[in-house]
């Protein structure tokens, strides 16, 4: 049996001779998925000729396989593109010498964010290409309080790193492709986070591209727990690896800071959660003072004690824990799985300072995201710092 990819063509109704060739790699979809993903490629890109590579296995009118396409297994996070997508794609690229690459995850895409990953691929001079997306207030909120501002401050300005499909240059997909094949000779295939920083290190261009709204998953408390601790630690884990190039200096002009207008009445599920809260501050101050510095457990002390209504985390302040539990990361100050455990209730108390602040409005929870990745911005010396002399800033 063949291992080689199989490869599917779209082609328009025109008879125009294709002006340019791409290749777009699709996941393992169902049929009705796989038909949704082809009709909206096709609409799409008109007029072009397009190369399709999956992995399903496909009969020819003989009755025999043509071919098996790459395995691109999937881990937990089956909504995100995976070291295997790339490493896929760069075998793919390399056998069929596309220039432009288009790497779909399972999640469903529409004809216009397709259009708009493409167009944008090809303005310019331009490697990386990934979607930005329009999300109600109270969604993307790891990405927002964490994921979003660390990759602003450290490596570029991505609203969405943790990325479901990208659009790739030739040495895009080369690189990303040598890299995903590092991760999984070493151990590390599951790794979820390093296109973005791999891509500003190799000084690779990075666009955006508007793709739309976005419906994201809703994990139970019990699948969240394990999620938010894969992502965290897979963003700790490549920010230690490339640590080297992180801390070299930048030139960053945050925003202005803009007032939020508070909520006097703090909803019932923000009072839950500052009560859940202060039942963390109980159980774990102990542990936190194994990571944190004396200034920012007193911080969290008096948060303990604040009422619903005054309950507020300024961002400078969550820059410094977010910062100071990358280094208990990197330093193994604990167990890694219980320093993320004890990282989860911080979050979730960075979520209810977030929601009492924004009141479910979209224009002052974008205003609070600004704010929140330009302190990251601000207060990377103090992470710089801590990196370079952690004894110093020892409780």
């Amino acid at each position: 049996m063949s291992s080689a990819p199989v490869i599917d063509e779209v082609t328009s109704v025109s008879n125009e001779r294709p002006r340019e060739r791409l290749l777009v790699c699709l996941p393992s979809l169902s049929a009705e998925a796989r038909q949704a993903a082809l009709g909206a490629l096709a609409e799409a890109l008109p007029n072009e000729r397009v190369l399709i590579a999956s992995p399903e296995e496909r009969i020819n009118a003989g009755g025999e396989i043509e071919g098996v396409a790459y395995s691109s297994p999937r881990g937990s996070l089956s909504w995100t593109l995976a070291a295997a997508d790339y490493a896929a794609a760069m075998s793919v690229a390399a056998q069929h010498e596309v220039e432009e690459v288009l790497v779909l995850g399972q999640e469903a895409i529409g004809a216009v964010a397709l259009r708009a990953l493409i167009a944008t691929l090809r303005a310019g001079t331009c490697d990386v290409v990934l979607p930005r997306f329009s999300l109600r207030p109270h969604e993307g909120l790891v990405n927002g309080a964490i994921l979003y501002p660390l990759t602003r401050a450290l490596y570029a300005d991505v609203r969405f790193p943790l990325a479901p499909h990208a659009a790739l240059s030739r040495r895009a997909v080369e690189r990303f492709g040598t890299v995903a094949q590092r991760l999984a000779g070493g151990g590390h295939a599951d790794a979820l986070l390093w296109p973005v920083a791999e891509a500003a290190q190799g000084g690779l261009v990075l666009r955006q591209a508007e793709a739309g709204s976005r419906v994201l998953p809703h994990p139970d408390d019990e699948e969240f727990n394990a999620l938010f601790a894969a992502v965290a630690g897979s963003m700790f884990a490549d920010i230690e690896a490339k640590a080297s190039f992180w801390q070299r200096a930048r030139t960053f002009a945050p925003a202005a800071p803009r007032a939020l207008s508070q909520s006097p009445e703090p909803a019932d599920d923000v009072r839950a959660m500052v009560e859940s809260y202060r039942l963390a501050y109980a159980n774990l101050h102990e542990l936190w003072s194994l990571v944190l510095p004396p200034q920012t457990l007193l911080a969290l002390k008096k948060l303990s004690l604040a009422e619903p209504a005054k309950f507020a985390i300024a961002p400078s302040l969550w820059a410094r824990i977010v910062s100071d539990f990358v280094l208990g990361y990197h330093v193994r100050t604990i167990n890694r799985g219980h320093l993320l455990g004890a990282f989860t209730p911080l979050y979730l108390a960075w979520v209810a300072s977030f929601a009492r602040a924004t009141d479910n409005e979209t224009g002052l929870a974008a205003t609070f995201m600004e704010q929140t990745a330009a302190a990251f911005e601000m207060e990377k010396p103090y992470l710089v710092a801590r990196w370079r002399w952690p004894d110093r800033f020892n409780p």
